[in-house]
């Protein structure tokens, strides 16, 4: 990927996944195009490829626009999220390889510095990535594409647990980063039961966030 359309895509994402843009902010191919210095062509091929991965919407006549969080959406997620994200984490213990382990470790890092010097934005994006990384260990074609697509709408509905300045989110936001730590150790351990059980712990901290 070229070097401004790659930016145009971690840019977009980032922005969907921090709340920059709203809940239905308009993208207009022909600024983006503008704006990162690259054709409309692939500034096209980005829209789409967001598209795909559940980020965005596209509708004919009104073009791209941020994928909308309605109250369907918050309800199919929490019906479905335990579930789905249970399967990853046994998948990920059985398939995980010793390169993704230090990735994991890498992403706990970066997100234990944005804790430690309250960057809110880079707490978000390790977020996402920390469990990115978990979903990629499962190596399940079926499921990652799910899997992925929960994590956008719940990092984004979770806004409140990284935005928030009170001392009941900053305590949850410290309790976020030692599941992290028991999700590395149990990985290293192949322990699925350890990683069952913590899940749902995990997900009500952003869920109650909500």
């Amino acid at each position: 990927m070229q070097k401004g359309k790659y930016a145009l895509y971690i840019e977009l994402k980032q922005k969907i996944l921090t709340m920059e843009f709203d809940q239905t902010h308009s993208l207009d191919e022909l600024s983006l195009s503008d704006q990162y210095h690259i054709s409309r062509t692939p500034t096209r091929e980005v829209l789409r490829l967001l598209a795909g991965e559940g980020y965005i919407e596209i509708e004919e006549r009104r073009g791209a626009r941020v994928k909308p969080l309605k109250s369907s959406t918050i309800i199919e997620l929490i019906s479905v999220a335990p579930m789905i994200y249970s399967a990853i984490g046994r998948l990920a213990v059985r398939n995980v390889l010793p390169a993704q382990i230090q990735d994991l470790k890498q992403a706990q890092q970066r997100f234990r510095k944005a804790l430690s010097t309250r960057d809110m934005h880079g707490l978000i994006i390790e977020e996402h990535r920390f469990h990115s990384i978990i979903g990629q260990m499962s190596s399940n074609h079926y499921l990652k594409p799910s899997y992925e697509r929960l994590l956008i709408d719940d990092v984004r509905m979770s806004h409140n647990l990284y935005r928030l300045e009170t001392s009941e989110m900053d305590a949850r936001r410290k309790l976020a980063a030692e599941h992290h730590d028991i999700f590395i150790e149990s990985i290293e351990m192949h322990d699925e039961d350890s990683i069952v059980k913590l899940i749902p712990k995990h997900f009500e901290l952003s869920r109650q966030a909500w």
